[in-house]
């Protein structure tokens, strides 16, 4: 679950965000309506990079499965009329 609160909120309860956090919720604290920072678990972020690195395995592993297509090189002027 995603726990939305303001940086004022944030500033005010910052302990009881990080008690939230240590039990698992995502905190999301936004500026103007905006996101701007996430609080999780540290083992969260260790999942999380673990996860995006398994997956960029995976993909390069496809790609280096794939025949190369030996397209001709491209100058920037080639894209120009």
């Amino acid at each position: 679950m995603v726990k939305t609160v303001s940086a004022a909120q944030a500033n005010r309860e910052f302990s009881k965000l990080m008690k939230l956090a240590e039990s698992g919720e995502r905190v999301v604290v936004t500026s103007r309506g905006q996101p701007k920072v996430q609080i999780t678990r540290i083992e969260d972020a260790d999942a999380e990079r673990t996860r995006r690195r398994e997956a960029f395995d995976r993909m390069t592993e496809r790609l280096n499965s794939q025949p190369a297509l030996n397209l001709p090189r491209l100058t920037r002027d080639d894209f120009y009329d």
